[in-house]
């Protein structure tokens, strides 16, 4: 099924007709900008706000650093900088009030962010017999439950530490860049994947290790530099068209959907970091 048309002038097949997969292939999706239309962790800011958590200062810098992001994304370094500003914002939060927000937010936030041409990507995935995962740099605490309500097998994502109920600071797993590849592979034995036979989306060159590790590489909505890349290698290159609410046939039971989210917490250090890097400028 092309759902897109690739720089080449040749469509961007994602899932080709007729192709068949075995039972050790799957499908890796990145989550923001690739299945969904914004930063899945800076659409929680507001609900963080709502809650206490944040202030409005802090809320209204997050709405701004989603326009930036939505505009020019996060490079290296700027990702670095939000990775060490998280580790030192979210010292303390109460993992149950999290746990709250993501729960009571999850379906009004995300739903209308969901690009229909993904979803239809995840169905054709899994009928022709692939796994589906989501691997995103954010919180696991957010990418679960979107996980589960887009029906993906498995994901993979950021964790971060916790002690008597509260956040530590400290960074356990950072799924980012070459890490996320790294957990491709680990993922690949454990479960008998073909990395040859497996797809991989995304939409930022910081995750070229990730397209590099498959066979299957596809620019999704792709930042200058990753279109390049595809242009040069010869990736199939999707633009998807617009958000279009999950479809109501595509939402498994909704009972797991709750877990813990850091999104206010990364909004606030893009936030932060578009603010000085605009200073600066």
């Amino acid at each position: 099924m092309a759902v897109g048309v690739g720089d080449s002038g040749e469509p961007g097949t994602a899932a080709p007709a007729g192709a068949t997969a075995g039972p050790g292939a799957a499908a890796f999706f990145d989550l923001d900008k690739t299945v969904l239309a914004k930063s899945s962790s800076l659409a929680f800011a507001r609900k963080f706000y709502e809650t206490g958590l944040i202030n409005r200062a802090d809320a209204l810098r997050a709405a701004c650093a989603q326009f930036v992001y939505m505009v020019s994304g996060a490079d290296h370094d700027q990702m670095e900088q939000m990775r060490l500003h998280v580790s030192q914002l979210i010292v303390g939060w109460p993992v149950d009030d999290v746990h709250r927000v993501v729960s009571e937010g999850l379906h009004e936030i995300v739903h209308p962010l969901i690009y229909e041409e993904a979803q239809g990507l995840l169905a054709e995935h899994r009928s022709a017999g692939r796994e589906t995962v989501i691997i995103s740099s954010s919180g696991v605490e957010v990418v679960e439950p979107i996980g589960k309500m887009l029906g993906a097998d498995l994901t993979i994502a950021t964790r971060m530490a916790t002690a008597h109920g509260r956040y530590t600071g400290e960074i356990a797993f950072y799924s980012y860049g070459s890490t996320k590849a790294d957990a491709m592979r680990e993922l690949a034995a454990e479960r008998g994947y073909s990395l040859s036979d497996c797809y991989a989306y995304t939409d930022s060159h910081t995750d070229l290790p990730m397209l590099e590790a498959v066979g299957h590489p596809v620019a999704t909505n792709p930042d200058t530099r990753l279109r390049r890349t595809a242009r040069e290698r010869g990736w199939p290159v999707l633009d998807f068209a617009k958000p279009e609410a999950l479809r109501s046939s595509s939402i498994p039971p909704p009972a797991r959907a709750a877990a813990v989210a850091l999104g206010g917490a990364v909004a606030l250090g893009i936030a932060k970091f578009s603010t000085r890097s605009s200073n600066r400028g």
